[in-house]
């Protein structure tokens, strides 16, 4: 059978609109998303982003590993709404998860804590069904993180060592912005002193300042990026595991 100009134009123009419907509705991306076992179906405490048990735990245990949104590690705490699309199956609302890991599979953005990707049924049967498929369509966006009567809290990381080398790692991180960035305040020089991110969510610095330290925090998306800084400081005689309220919200 063959099909006028007019036929195959209007096929081209359907088939040339499939992704963007998919990209533009309520600002939802089409991916796939899988799960990944543990004894307790919370994360992975081991996580790339160095969270720790915090990420085994945070969001009540539904969290996720991602690929190319992982963005060097600045992704790492960022909040997402992730639905899956068997209409018999799958909750109008979906999940909401947090990235606190690194995770590559078969052409999925996603791989889910048990504990997450059970919340894309609707209920617990459609959960069970959910997970005999392994892999499932979803779509997804960032989301505002919400942690209610938590400020940002800075960690100071188990590796550190007074005076020496100080490394932090940043829990509760509100909002859809990324944190790309952390400065130090160097008295004696009058001026912020970059910190390397090491992995995921820490960043560290050799010989950092001696006494109470400052830091600022430089965040970035949705095409605009600025800083802001803890209203509360480390103090001088900080050591390894001791957690420092910012003071501050973001998002």
């Amino acid at each position: 059978m063959e099909l006028n100009f007019k036929h195959q134009l209007g096929l081209l123009c359907v088939t040339l609109l499939l992704p963007a419907l998919c990209t533009s509705q309520d600002s939802f991306t089409c991916s796939r998303a899988t799960y990944y076992g543990s004894p307790d179906c919370y994360g992975n405490s081991r996580g790339a982003c160095g969270f720790g048990e915090y990420g085994k735990t945070v969001n009540d245990g539904s969290v996720a590993g991602v690929s190319w949104l992982w963005k060097n590690g600045s992704g790492c705490g960022a909040c997402y709404q992730v639905r899956c699309k068997i209409p018999q199956f799958c909750d109008e609302y979906g999940a909401y998860v947090v990235v606190t890991d690194y995770g590559e599979g078969d052409r999925t953005d996603f791989i889910m804590s048990s504990r997450g990707y059970s919340k894309l049924g609707r209920n617990t049967d459609a959960s069970a069904e959910l997970f005999k498929y392994g892999v499932v369509d979803v779509e997804y966006r960032r989301v505002p993180c919400r942690y209610g009567g938590y400020n940002l809290l800075i960690k100071v990381h188990e590796h550190s060592r007074n005076p020496h080398y100080l490394a932090i790692l940043i829990l509760y991180h509100g909002g859809t912005y990324d944190v790309t960035a952390v400065e130090l305040w160097q008295e004696e020089c009058q001026e912020w002193r970059r910190m390397r991110r090491a992995f995921g969510t820490v960043f560290d610095a050799e010989n950092p300042p001696r006494g109470d330290i400052k830091l600022r925090f430089q965040l970035s998306g949705n095409a605009e990026q600025y800083w802001v800084q803890s209203k509360n400081v480390i103090s001088g005689n900080w050591e390894a595991g001791a957690v420092y309220d910012s003071e501050v919200q973001l998002g």
